[in-house]
Parts: structure tokens; C-alpha cells; sequence
């Protein structure tokens, strides 16, 4: 599992540089969390990794995954579960760009023509009406009202098995990346802001 991380992380020089981490730091532990779940069983049915972006490794932020067990593998970009202070950003940032964020998310269910099947928007768990302090009539509001926002695909477990599985992983990145640079365009800026010198001294 490392060598494949290893692997896919090196071919996202070319189109994700700002997400580039050691293998160790992307792939995800194998324990489950059982604090608040009535199953206890300690181990994940499958391996995963995580690209978070560079200076967002531990809030979220918008990035790569993808997970294989012996049913399924799947791929998928976004930005999932992220924290109220990055849900506000990206409704603020939809609410200005709706236009992009629909080019985006048509392109990505459009853009593989060449790949086992499409990327299709991620279910977003909306809210049932929209967060305060944003218009119900405006254009946007049903991607406004999402919890998380991706593109998501789920393939067969059999292209796991496949010698090209990093590049068939790399290849879904690719088409992720746009939509995933999108996401952290507001969240990016926030970080920016927060390293400016308190007393104005450059």
C-alpha cells in the first residue's frame, strides 16, 4: 500500500505539487474508531489514503482519496466533513463563483471518456434549508446548502488487482483537480491571512 501511495504521489508532481507528502503522512491508519459505535470491531475492511493540501494536514481542506477493499475501489475529490469556519468559506466562495463551480462539476461528470466510468458529484448530506444568513432564491443555493463537496467514483475491486492501478487512480486525480484547487481557493486565503505579522511588520 505504501508503493502505491508512493506512486500516485509522484505523479501528482505534474498537476497537484501542493499536495505532494510522504507516503506514511497520506495513507490512513487501519483502526476504526469505536468510542461511539455499537460495532467494536477494531479494524477498517479496506486501505485508504489522503492528499490533503500543503498547510491544511490537519483541518480538512480540499484533496484526494481513495479506498480499496475486496468489493470495491473508489476514488474520489473535495472537500469532506470540513470544519464550520471551512463550511462558511465555501459557501461564501459559491455564493460569488456559482458559474465556475457548475463548469466545473458538469466537466467532471462529462471529462471520462477515456476512464472506467464517470466522476459524479459527491452526495453532500444538504441542509433542509438554506444556512443563515444566505438568500434562498440565489442560483446557488441547493450546492450552498451541501455539508461537503467532491466528486466521488466507485469501480469494481477487480482494477485493484490491475499492474496500471496507479495510474488509473492518477488519472481520476486529474480530473479531480480543478474542482478540488476550486474548493481551496477561500481556505487557502484564510491561511494567508492568519500568517500576516500582527503589527504590520514586513
Amino acid at each position: 500500500m505504501l508503493a502505491l501511495v508512493e506512486k500516485i504521489t509522484h505523479g501528482m508532481m505534474d498537476y497537484a505539487p501542493g499536495h505532494v507528502r510522504p507516503a506514511q503522512k497520506s495513507m490512513m491508519r487501519i483502526y476504526r474508531d469505536t468510542r461511539f459505535s455499537a460495532d467494536k470491531t477494531p479494524y477498517k475492511t479496506h486501505l485508504a489514503a489522503w492528499w490533503s493540501r500543503s498547510g491544511m494536514e490537519k483541518t480538512s481542506g480540499s484533496g484526494y482519496y481513495f479506498h480499496v477493499s475486496s468489493t470495491e475501489l473508489l476514488i474520489a475529490g473535495g472537500v469532506f466533513m470540513p470544519p464550520k469556519d471551512q463550511l462558511l468559506a465555501i459557501r461564501r466562495h459559491l455564493l460569488a463563483h456559482h458559474e465556475e463551480y457548475k463548469r466545473l462539476i458538469e466537466s467532471e461528470k462529462l471529462g471520462a471518456k477515456k476512464l472506467p466510468a464517470k466522476m459524479e458529484p459527491h452526495d453532500t448530506a444538504p441542509l433542509s434549508r438554506p444556512p443563515k444568513g444566505f438568500p434562498a432564491e440565489h442560483p446557488a443555493i441547493e450546492w450552498i446548502k451541501g455539508r461537503q463537496w467532491g466528486v466521488v467514483v466507485t469501480l469494481p475491486a477487480d482494477p485493484a488487482l490491475e499492474p496500471k492501478l496507479a495510474e488509473t487512480i492518477g488519472a481520476y486525480f486529474r480530473l479531480a483537480q480543478p474542482l478540488v484547487d476550486f474548493l481551496n481557493e477561500p481556505l487557502l486565503k484564510g491561511i494567508e491571512k492568519r500568517k500576516k505579522p500582527l503589527f504590520g511588520l514586513y
